[in-house]
């Protein structure tokens, strides 16, 4: 089985031995609202607690303890419905979806199916190959989590811990506009990146707090959909990328074998890279949704909207547009710096630094802060380990290190000392630069006396150069660099060496 992809989305599909098939793909990501207490607590929602030391009397759902809904959460995910463009609800209402869990204490969770605070969106998206798509958001639902089961501490049970009950979930359901793996995992990177600009969710994958439900069938190219399994809690893009084809490729493998796909929960296990049944996959009447009678529905006006809309940062798109547009940036410079909020931040802040330095406008300092922070500064954060957030020169420490470099003050070999200096001992580089003398020799004089010098002791070269063998003027250009202790500013250099090789 092979499959094909020859640059756009139309034409990836699956090669059974019975011809082509086309993946459909829908998710159903689970993001975390950014807040301090719960959806419907004040318990805390700190990552890395003590099993159970986060746990409200709600939480555990002790007798007569009612939902108090957290209205932090309520504008979460009208900000987040803005920024994805979609309809926001001013009436929304709570129901209870029934099912029982060990680690879900009420014996249902409160969701929101029918009537949800977020309407219709899209997403635009752009995998690494290029090929460009948009899609639509079905959804966005308020929701608890569930707490968490823990099977590897005890042979014979089962542990539960109840600090995750009740955080507050936003359920973002895309429509089933996913066509291939790559496509899978460009739209949830570049959601993670819009919630991790919004501020409504950290986007920590690794932590839980955002995750995927992943919806896959199958269908020969322009038939109905097939019947799709749903492959839960899958908690990275790469696995996301891999639970989508895997699971495409076992049911072409299953249908073109003469089985039929069943509608099912599945799992998938990163460490053999497959997907395994855990249950049969329930219909909503299955859940006996009813309306919560613990919770009135949610109403807002258009002034709540409006604050929620100016609250909102420039969002990624935006950023793009004007790094490269306003900026000059290459695109790839652009996708480097707003990857990520924390770098974006930092940038900006390098940027204005170096523009009231250097009195320019910040269009004429961009490229070289970027080049900056994308090499130089990025290189040594990888080596160190250490996050922009953490990154031992500051955006202003950087400027004032670029502004020296451009300025003629440092050669660049000379600024990369500094910035070594600068990252060992937290010092600024101007104090660096004048403690270790490293200051670049401009002085026609002093550069003048060392080339003589250089000259009258290689007279033999000297006749050579003037002869026609221009090969050797480099030689000279190290020998004086040399004498100078590499200080000497090397376009002075070349230019005097040029005059006095021609007297």
């Amino acid at each position: 089985m092979t499959y094909t992809d020859n640059g756009s989305r139309s034409s990836y599909r699956v090669t059974g031995a019975t011809g082509e098939w086309e993946i459909v793909v829908g998710l159903e990501v689970h993001a975390q609202v950014t807040a301090l207490s719960k959806l419907f607590s004040g318990a805390a929602t700190e990552f890395g607690a003590e099993p159970n030391s986060q746990v409200s009397l709600v939480d555990a759902a002790m007798p007569g303890m009612l939902p108090v809904l957290n209205g932090e959460c309520v504008r979460q995910a009208v900000r987040t419905g803005l920024a994805l463009g979609a309809q926001i609800n001013n009436w929304s209402r709570f129901d209870r979806k029934n099912y029982f869990y060990a680690d879900l204490p009420q014996g249902y969770q409160i969701s929101q199916l029918y009537h949800p605070i977020v309407g219709e969106g899209s997403l635009a998206i752009e995998t690494e190959a290029g090929d460009k798509s948009v899609v639509g958001i079905e959804r966005i639902h308020l929701e608890q989590d569930a707490g968490k089961s823990v099977h590897d501490l005890h042979p014979t049970m089962s542990y539960v811990d109840l600090n995750r009950s009740g955080c507050a979930l936003m359920e973002i359901v895309s429509k089933p506009d996913i066509r291939s793996p790559a496509e899978a995992g460009a739209y949830v990177a570049a959601l993670r990146q819009l919630l991790r600009y919004v501020g409504s969710c950290d986007g920590n994958m690794d932590e839980g707090s955002m995750r995927a439900d992943v919806n896959v069938s199958v269908r020969r190219p322009g038939d109905g959909f097939g019947t799709r399994t749903e492959t839960k809690n899958v908690n990275s893009v790469r696995y996301i990328m891999q639970a989508v084809e895997v699971e495409a490729r076992r049911q072409v493998e299953l249908i073109e074998g003469g089985g039929e796909v069943v509608q099912e929960t599945r799992l998938f296990d990163p460490g053999t890279g497959t997907t395994r049944s855990m249950r049969s996959k329930e219909d909503a009447h299955d859940y006996r949704y009813f309306p919560d009678p613990d919770l009135l529905p949610v109403e807002f006006d258009a002034a709540f909207v409006e604050e929620c809309r100016a609250s909102l940062p420039e969002l990624p798109v935006h950023k793009r547009a004007r790094y490269e547009g306003a900026l000059g940036l290459t695109p790839y410079l652009a996708d480097v710096l707003m990857a990520e909020r924390e770098t974006a931040v930092y940038f900006e802040t390098l940027l204005a630094a170096c523009a009231k330095a250097q009195g320019k406008p910040e269009a004429d300092v961009a490229r070289a802060a970027a080049n900056w922070i994308s090499s130089d500064l990025f290189g040594a954060l990888k080596r160190l380990g250490l996050d922009i957030e953490a990154s031992p020169i500051s955006p202003e420490a950087g400027a004032e290190l670029l502004t020296l470099a451009g300025d003629g003050t440092l050669s660049g070999p000379m600024a990369k000392q500094v910035f070594e200096a600068m990252l060992e001992t937290g010092e600024g580089a101007a104090a660096i630069v004048e403690a270790r003398g490293l200051r670049q020799v401009s002085d026609t004089g002093a550069i003048d006396a060392a080339i003589a010098a250089i000259l009258d002791a290689n007279a033999d070269k000297v006749a050579q150069f003037r002869g026609g063998k221009e090969a050797l003027f480099g030689f000279f250009v190290g020998q004086t660099m040399k004498a100078m202790a590499g200080k000497a500013n090397p376009a002075v250099v070349n230019e005097r060496l040029k005059a006095l090789l021609a007297a």
